[in-house]
């Protein structure tokens, strides 16, 4: 069996049949960008929008959110696609050892862990952060010690006494990441009532913020708006490409993680009424309305404070600290900012530990990782072997290493992840044409190719630092497969 043997689609779906068996068919095209909605609103929007603001873009940082945006629904349009032709669990990974075999499936497989695992580990580190500030501005209470929640590589900015403390460990966002990987080793889950009203919360907040924060811009903060090109140098010494294309380019592959999660709506074609007019209409709507508040979130956030801010006193927790400084009487708002976010924030992680243990859960059966990672514990029938390995991993990156690393290393294994579905779609095309679609990507080579170039020109843009992370990741991964996996791959005994 070479390194590029695909599982034969009668496999993948006798899988689907089996384990997807009972699903009916509820979802409508209402419930899709609800569903979306709620995916997408998160980490991205409350802490990589001033990251993004201070180091890439300055007030473009819209326009990053636009092509962003644009790179997403490209990408959405082929999961739509892929969902409803191979319904199973395991996503890119899946649709990859279908149509590509298996080194890419492993590649992209391990690329995913970029996606949840380092991205639960980059919300829990912003979670962190507004824990602090839940401390002292509600509260009134002492903050936690700079030392016990940032990483060792962090430095803080000169205090008032112009002492510059170094982190050790991050304890609150080690902290919450153990407990909701506890939680779902033991099965609990949000119940649709509960999840519905953090939703309702989260876009709330968003929306108070934008009306109320509109009359509080200031014209000199957006001039200019598109800054000339340059380098910046952040405070923990790493250049930054900053205005320009460039910086547009680079702003939008670290805004991009305020997307992740809509292909979320893609894994319910299954689910959907009318899948063939309701996955576009899920998809692209739910993209469309987080865009349209995304942007003028941006454009009111980047308006009431100037970049210089971001990238000092308001460096965390960036939207309570803006309001706080600059928007006076509205102290209230900041409380309640608060609030929200912790709660949306520990959502979001735990549907991001989740589904990483789905695509460890799929690799294990198909013998490319241990039997551990798919051993299901006794009384609370979950993957708790799973659950606890990426807690340690989850945990070691939320505890050790710091949220702008963590952040970037999620978007470009999401990018790299988006091209090859994307790829997946085309090549599918041409090996199934007779393969059942429920719904089916238009334009096709056209949207694909289109996907492929704007997820490209993002990577591009998150610069040669990350570049670097990724293809040291892929490297440890290339180790393991070939020390382990491929002589362990249960498709070399079918």
């Amino acid at each position: 069996m070479g390194l590029f043997t695909k599982k034969p689609m009668h496999l993948l779906l006798n899988e689907a049949a089996d384990s997807e068996k009972g699903l009916k068919r509820t979802l409508t095209a209402g419930s899709l960008v609800a569903l979306g909605i709620g995916a997408i609103i998160g980490a991205g929007l409350f802490v990589r929008t001033a990251a993004a603001a201070a180091q890439n873009a300055g007030p473009s940082v819209t326009i990053g959110f636009i092509i962003a945006a644009i790179g997403c629904a490209l990408a959405g349009l082929c999961y739509a696609e892929l969902s409803s032709s191979i319904p199973i669990s395991g996503s890119a990974y899946t649709y990859t050892y279908a149509t590509m075999g298996e080194l890419l499936a492993w590649i992209i497989g391990w690329d995913l862990v970029l996606e949840y695992a380092v991205g639960a580990a980059t919300v829990g580190i912003a979670w962190s952060e507004y824990l602090n500030n839940l401390l002292v501005q509600v509260l009134h209470l002492k903050p936690i010690a700079y030392e016990w929640c940032h990483s060792p590589f962090e430095k803080s900015i000169p205090d008032a006494a112009g002492i510059i403390h170094t982190g050790f460990i991050n304890l609150p966002a080690l902290g919450i990441v153990t407990l909701l990987s506890l939680l779902l080793i033991k099965g609990t889950q949000e119940s649709a009532f509960v999840n519905g009203l953090i939703v309702i919360t989260k876009v709330s907040i968003v929306i108070l913020i934008i009306v109320l924060g509109w009359g509080f811009i200031q014209t000199t903060n957006h001039t200019p708006y598109i800054p000339a090109q340059s380098i910046y140098t952040d405070h923990q010494g790493i250049d930054h490409s900053y205005g320009g294309i460039l910086g547009i380019l680079g702003a939008a592959g670290v805004v991009f993680f305020a997307f992740i999660g809509f292909d979320a709506v893609s894994t319910a074609a299954q689910e959907t009424k009318n899948p063939k007019t309701a996955m576009p209409i899920g998809i692209l709507g739910s993209l469309a309305v987080c865009t349209v508040l995304y942007i003028l979130f941006a454009h009111v956030l980047t308006g009431i404070a100037p970049v210089e801010f971001f990238r000092t006193d308001g460096r965390e927790a960036s939207v309570v600290a803006a309001i706080n400084t600059f928007m006076p009487n509205y102290a209230w708002l900041g409380k309640l900012v608060t609030v929200a976010i912790l709660a949306g924030f520990s959502s979001v992680i735990l549907v991001m530990l989740l589904g990483q243990s789905r695509v460890f859960y799929s690799m294990s059966r198909d013998g490319l990782l241990p039997k551990a990672f798919s051993v299901l514990h006794p009384k609370f029938n979950t993957p708790y072997k799973a659950n606890l390995i990426i807690l340690i991993l989850v945990g070691g990156f939320a505890a050790f290493v710091p949220g702008d690393i963590v952040g970037d290393m999620t978007s470009i294994g999401t990018l790299f992840a988006f091209i090859l579905v994307c790829a997946a779609v085309i090549i599918l095309r041409k090996t199934n044409p007779e393969l059942k679609r429920e719904f089916k990507t238009p334009l096709v080579p056209l949207v694909p190719i289109l996907g492929i170039i704007v997820c490209s020109a993002m990577i591009y843009g998150l610069g040669w630092t990350n570049w670097l992370r990724l293809f040291g990741w892929l490297a440890i991964g290339f180790v393991i497969y070939f020390g382990y996996s491929k002589n362990k791959s249960h498709l070399r005994d079918k």
